[in-house]
């Protein structure tokens, strides 16, 4: 079975943990309304997704 050999240090475990960060998310515009939202996801301002009203507003 692995056993490590040694403790691993505080800054070693902070160091790799300071990748693990979260990243905003990409925003596009809508091409109907123009507000910025998520992409492939209905817009929630106007209802529309790929040029088709999807949800009544």
């Amino acid at each position: 079975m692995g056993v490590p050999k040694s403790k691993r240090s505080k800054k070693r475990n902070r160091q790799r943990r300071a990748n693990q960060k979260i990243n905003a998310p990409k925003l596009i515009s809508c091409p109907q309304c123009h507000a910025l939202i998520v992409p492939h996801r209905v817009c929630p301002e106007c209802g529309y997704y790929n040029g088709k009203e999807v949800v009544a507003k």
